[in-house]
Formats: C-alpha cells, sequence, structure tokens
C-alpha cells in the first residue's frame, strides 16, 4: 500500500512540476521596475528590481515615437524600439513596442524575433509584408497592407516588410515581450563576428566560393 501511495504522489509532484513550467511564472507583484544596481534589488527576469516605493511616474514612461526617424541607410528603414531597455517598468510585463520608419522602397529586412510574437499597424504607406513558416513547408503569408491595417508575425518565423509605395511610411508594431531580441537573416549568415567558414557557407546555401566572400565582406546595416 505505501508504494502505491509513494507512486502517486511521485506522479502527481511530476505532472505539478510540468505544469508549474509550462510557461512564466505569474508575476507576484504589481510591478518589477529594472535597476542595474543590484545591491538594493531583486534579480528577476533579467534584472534587477527596484524597490517599489522608490518607482515613479518616469519608469513608466518614453516619449518621442512621434518623431520621423532619418532613413538614410542601405536598407531605407530605421526601427525605434521601446522595450525594457527604454522604459524599466516593462520589466516582467511581457510587452514592448517599436516605430517602424521606412523610406519610399525602404525594407525591414527578413529576420525573427525570438521571444516574441509581434502584431504591426500602419500609420502612413503601402506596405508588402509576408512571413515564411517552418520546415518542412516554407510556405509564404504575404499581404499588402494600407493605411490602418493590421498583420501578425507569429513568434519564432522569419518575416519583413517593404515599402512598395513611392512615399514615406510609418507602422507600430506590439511585441509580446519584454526585450523580444531580433535575428537579421543576412547580418547572422554573412556578418558574424567571426565570419562562417565560407566554404561551409557556399555548399549550404548552393552558391559559387566567391559570391560568398563577397557577401562577408559587404557590411550588413542593422537596421533594428
Amino acid at each position: 500500500m505505501k508504494g502505491v501511495q509513494f507512486l502517486i504522489a511521485f506522479v502527481v509532484l511530476a505532472l505539478a512540476s510540468s505544469l508549474a513550467s509550462a510557461s512564466d511564472p505569474s508575476s507576484l507583484q504589481d510591478f518589477c521596475v529594472a535597476i542595474e544596481d543590484y545591491k538594493n534589488g531583486v534579480f528577476v527576469n533579467g534584472k534587477f528590481c527596484k524597490d517599489p516605493k522608490l518607482a515613479t511616474p518616469n519608469d513608466f514612461f518614453f516619449s518621442g515615437l512621434d518623431i520621423p526617424r532619418n532613413t538614410s541607410n542601405p536598407v531605407g528603414s530605421t526601427v525605434t524600439p521601446v522595450n525594457v531597455a527604454q522604459i524599466a517598468g516593462l520589466n516582467t510585463l511581457g510587452v514592448s513596442l517599436v516605430r517602424i520608419d521606412y523610406a519610399p522602397y525602404g525594407q525591414n529586412a527578413p529576420h525573427t524575433h525570438p521571444r516574441a510574437s509581434e502584431i504591426l499597424f500602419v500609420q502612413e504607406g503601402t506596405l508588402y509584408v509576408g512571413f515564411v513558416t517552418s520546415n518542412p513547408d516554407n510556405k509564404l503569408f504575404t499581404k499588402i497592407l494600407y493605411k490602418g491595417d493590421v498583420f501578425v508575425f507569429p513568434i519564432g518565423l522569419i518575416h519583413f516588410q517593404f515599402n512598395i509605395g513611392k512615399t514615406d511610411a510609418v507602422a507600430f508594431a506590439g511585441l509580446s515581450s519584454q526585450n523580444p531580441g531580433v535575428i537579421t537573416i543576412a547580418n547572422a549568415i554573412f556578418g558574424s563576428d567571426p565570419a562562417i567558414n565560407p566554404d561551409f557557407l557556399a555548399r549550404a546555401f548552393q552558391l559559387d566560393l566567391n559570391v560568398v566572400k563577397s557577401l562577408q565582406e559587404k557590411f550588413w546595416w542593422d537596421s533594428n
């Protein structure tokens, strides 16, 4: 009988452990304003928490997303993030925001956010957007977006935006992480430090070795 009771208890504990690790734990306080001073803080989700009694409205505030950004760069776009690095009060809240400015025919090159899904809202302009599903299908989902349109990019999938209009475009995007991260595909593959072996890349991408070396010699612009 004791053996059966032990087995039942073990199974219950195992199930409880698996359920507990299935998602991020719920916050046990109203907020956790990020600080760098570990002497007066508690380490939570990559940041230390300020004493809630010392928090101020400025810990939850950011200004300036109404200001157009300079898009005079090789890709013709600039991403202005508002994540936990800009608003300390976002720590543990699981959300962030970006503004994206596009020059005519500017693009936000193919990239992924390893820790967040994204919902994009077009404020001005016309954007061609899309994402590609994972292997083996690699199905492409695309849409032309106009002012007022919204599109969603699922977490971790490669996606992009391209201003197909003759005027500037502006979009805002919400992301489901305080620090979603970004991996720009071309930058990561051909602009890594140190460089990936070009012989390997030539075979992996079925390209001429000289083409790979030429790509690795380029300056890969990071608009994010």
